[in-house]
């Protein structure tokens, strides 16, 4: 597995990392032998980075990786995961809660320190606060040693930017926004990178947008984004490629996103996906991909707080 450096952090990361939100059984229902042999797939593979959350089974995901990560050398892997959200609705970012949030996830997965710690779906709240209050006690937590790395997490592509330009990130998580239907992180790299910020991009898949599989019915794409999208999977078919290997391919082929992060709790699924890696991208047929996809270039949704939403 390829590995990309992380900003200025110093972390060297694999091209492609495991995301643990499917632990927390947020998509379907799981099978946990399955899920934690999905872990050591993905480590055995190459995959030394794990992402995951509080929010993601409302704790299920960090305690199934405690239990999966047990015995594992912790100098072998990274750990990523986040704090501010709890439940779709409830948000907390004062200090004592970050303080609380740290500890608690440290004893769930079973570790003395976190790699990265990420602000999460900062875009409901209002970002003075994660500038004034949230990163601060981080820092202080950071200069503790039980947090290495602070950053933020979330969907607008505005929240970087105002964030990073009223305060010092080490990281950023971005997701959705760059695929085969939306290139907009692409925008911010050479802004990122000027600030010394390590860029990671998650769900080239686009919650199963880009994929053969039925959508779920959370889905925000449209009936037009919905319609253009299986005329590209289609397309993909004719020529005998799943347009799932494409899209992963794709999102993991731009090197100046350290990684790209995917989770499943289907042990198979990630080898395979580790299997597409080690293939050559079809640059003709993204081509044409694209060219399908134009309509809905850069197309999203709204869903957080009006003042911190792109512009559409």
């Amino acid at each position: 597995m390829e590995k990309r450096t992380l900003g200025k952090t110093g972390m060297q990361v694999s091209a492609l990392s495991f995301g643990a939100s499917s632990l927390g059984a947020e998509f379907r229902n799981i099978d946990i032998n399955e899920a934690i042999k999905s872990v050591h797939v993905a480590l055995d593979r190459g995959m030394n980075l794990i992402d995951t959350s509080p929010y993601y089974g409302r704790g299920l995901s960090e305690s199934l990786l405690g239990f999966a990560l047990n015995g594992i050398d912790r100098e072998s892997y990274y750990l990523c995961t986040k704090l501010g959200r709890y439940t779709p609705t409830h948000f907390d970012f004062s200090a004592k809660r970050v303080r609380e949030s740290v500890e608690i996830s440290l004893t769930r997965m079973k570790v003395d320190y976190l790699d990265i710690i990420l602000c999460h779906d900062i875009e409901f709240v209002d970002l003075a606060q994660i500038v004034e209050e949230t990163i601060p006690e981080l820092r202080k937590i950071q200069a503790e040693g039980r947090v290495r790395f602070v950053g933020i997490s979330g969907y607008p592509m505005k929240i970087f930017r105002q964030i990073s330009d009223q305060t010092k990130l080490d990281v950023i998580l971005s997701y959705n926004h760059y695929t085969l239907q939306n290139t907009m992180l692409a925008e911010l790299v050479d802004e990122m990178k000027s600030k010394d910020i390590g860029v990671m991009n998650a769900a080239p898949f686009s919650a199963r947008l880009l994929t053969n599989a039925a959508l779920p019915d959370w889905h925000k794409a449209t009936p037009q984004v919905r319609e253009i999208c299986k005329k590209a999977a289609d397309h993909c078919a004719s020529a005998g490629v799943d347009i799932a290997q494409l899209a992963l391919q794709f999102s993991v082929a731009n090197p100046d996103l350290s990684t790209c992060i995917a989770g499943s709790a289907n042990p198979n699924r990630v080898s395979q996906w580790c299997d597409w890696l080690e293939q050559p991208l079809d640059e003709s047929l993204a081509g044409e991909v694209l060219d399908i996809l134009k309509p809905i270039h850069n197309w999203f949704y709204v869903e957080c707080l009006p003042e911190n939403s792109d512009p559409q």
